[in-house]
Order: C-alpha cells, then sequence, then structure tokens
C-alpha cells in the first residue's frame, strides 16, 4: 500500500466535490453499464439490495459524500477520498474509524480490464455496496482495529484475510454460490471465472486456513473461500484475530496454488 502510483489523487474542493472530466465520467458509465449486466445473476442478494440502497449513478461518477449518506443511514460507515496507495497505518486506522479509503481517481482506457491498484470505480461499485450489511461492516470495522494492533509480520497474515473476505470472497445461498468480494464483482472476468471455471479451488471458509493461504494479487485467483452464511463474518468479528493469526503462523504458510512469478533473464 505505501508503493508509487502512474495515477494522481483527485483533491475534493472546499465543499468536498471531487471534479472529473467528461472522459472520466464516461469510463465509469461503460465500467458500470458492462458490470451491472454481468453481476446481476452472480452477486448475493445483500449485494444487490446495498446497490439498490446507494442509488449509485449510471452515467457519472458519484460524489463521496452521495455514498456515505447512504452508508451511514445504513452502518455508520462513510467514505474517504485518498490517493491510489495509502501505507497500512492509514488504511487500518480508518477502517478502524469506519471509514472506508476509496481511491479517487478512475482507470484509463488502456486499463479499462485489469489495473493493478484500486480506482474509484473497484472501490464505490465494489466495495460500498456490502458496507450496507451490517455483518460486513461490522467485520471491517473490528478488522481495523485487529490492523492497528498488529506487528508488521502479522499484518502479512491479516491481508490474506482480507483477501480472501473483502476482496476475494464468495457466499452460499438457497441458489448456489454468489459472490460478495468487491474485487471480484468490480471484475468483468473474474465474475465469470470465479463462480463457472473449473481451474480454482473452491474451499469452505476457515479463518486460519484463509490467513495462512498465500495469493497473487495480478492472476485471478487459484483458491476462493466460501462463506456458509453473513453470520458468519458477525462471528468472524468477535473472535481475537491476532489469536488466530498466532495460529496460523505456528502451523505456517500453505503451498502457493499459483504458478511462480517469471523473472526477466538478466
Amino acid at each position: 500500500m505505501a508503493k508509487s502510483s502512474k495515477y494522481q489523487a483527485k483533491i475534493p474542493d472546499q465543499n468536498g466535490i471531487i471534479h472529473y472530466s467528461d472522459e472520466e465520467h464516461a469510463i465509469w458509465r461503460e465500467l458500470y453499464a458492462r458490470q451491472i449486466e454481468i453481476i446481476e445473476d452472480r452477486v448475493c442478494s445483500p449485494f444487490l439490495e446495498g446497490l439498490e440502497a446507494l442509488q449509485l449513478p449510471h452515467d457519472h461518477i458519484p460524489q463521496p459524500n452521495d455514498v456515505s449518506d447512504v452508508l451511514f443511514e445504513k452502518t455508520g460507515w462513510r467514505v474517504e477520498p485518498v490517493p491510489a496507495l495509502i501505507n497500512f497505518d492509514r488504511f487500518f486506522k480508518l477502517l478502524s474509524e469506519k471509514k472506508f479509503p476509496a481511491a479517487s481517481f478512475i482507470r484509463t482506457r488502456e486499463e479499462m480490464d485489469y489495473l493493478q491498484e484500486p480506482d474509484i470505480f473497484h472501490e464505490i461499485f465494489g466495495h460500498t455496496a456490502m458496507l450496507t450489511h451490517p455483518a460486513f461492516a461490522n467485520f471491517t470495522e473490528a478488522y481495523g482495529h485487529a490492523g492497528i494492533k498488529a506487528s508488521k509480520a502479522e499484518r502479512v497474515y491479516l491481508a490474506r484475510l482480507y483477501w480472501f473476505t473483502v476482496e476475494f470472497g464468495l457466499l452460499n445461498t438457497l441458489d448456489g454460490v454468489r459472490i460478495y468480494g468487491g474485487g471480484i464483482a468490480s471484475s468483468p472476468g473474474e465474475t465469470v471465472y470465479a463462480l463457472d471455471s473449473d481451474e480454482p479451488l473452491r474451499r469452505p471458509f476457515d479463518p486460519v486456513d484463509a490467513l495462512r493461504t498465500p495469493y497473487r494479487i495480478d492472476i485471478y485467483q487459484t483458491v476462493y473461500y466460501i462463506l456458509d452464511s453473513m453470520n458468519d463474518l458477525f462471528e468472524l468479528a468477535n473472535q481475537d484475530l491476532l489469536a488466530l493469526i498466532r495460529r496460523a503462523r505456528a502451523l505456517g504458510p500453505f503451498k502457493p496454488t499459483y504458478p511462480a512469478i517469471e523473472k526477466d533473464a538478466a
């Protein structure tokens, strides 16, 4: 989170308004139109209910204050505009204060299908819908408090827990397995891959297993964890996450299920 970014942050004016160009609004419009069609029968009902509550605009980038108004009424959360990448200290502090850090820039057309760093489409479309759900919101806040207390080594494990829940989590429902993770729900390719492909492993969610599972950010995931219900996140929010990390560290990480990164020949 402390790495450099090629994108420039958009700074809100004195009234909290972020000004975007017509081209940036057009990119949002195209991303929204593409993704809303793909997710309809693939995300879980709490995600769809959250989108309905938020009433995100189809034709322009939403303002953080407008999203915050709905979130605050539902679960007490707000959106906090931030640069593309922030350090872990600030990230965990914001979550502990029920402020969701959202990168304020939007991707370029050259990276419409994939970018490694989160933009406002990923943050707002992918994540804020689930923040209207009390279990998800409680877990995210508890995660922030744990991160403040965690050591540098423990934060590596916490990153895995976030990755396999908030970013790439799946959920059992009466209609089958559905998506709740924002990293999947904001990606057209991974939305289909996560549910339909025979390639990835899909494991019942166990927090210690998730803490032990390494991942790569530059490929479709090779492992997904499936919650039995959203109440699992309520229960996880009330557990001692640092104690779970100690158990995971004692057991050691799982062997990676993804290919090693190929290095350029010297």
